[in-house]
């Protein structure tokens, strides 16, 4: 698995994961939804992603978008 691969498979399942905890617990699990939906955007703007930098430091391969 490459580094993009990584960010976009960790955004999504955060996504799920506050999507399912909005509904059964609170609607403010969404702020965590639109955090990382934003994270996504401005990261395809700056090509800096903080999920990026960490599985770096974890030794995963480098992708395309994020050197």
């Amino acid at each position: 698995m490459n580094l993009d691969k990584a960010v976009f498979r960790m955004a999504g399942i955060m996504i799920l994961i506050s999507l399912l905890l909005a509904v059964v617990h609170s609607n403010y699990w969404l702020i965590l939804t639109a955090f990382v939906g934003a994270n996504m955007v401005q990261a395809t703007f700056t090509a800096f992603c903080p999920a990026a930098k960490i599985f770096k430091l974890f030794g995963v391969k480098p992708g395309r978008m994020f050197d």
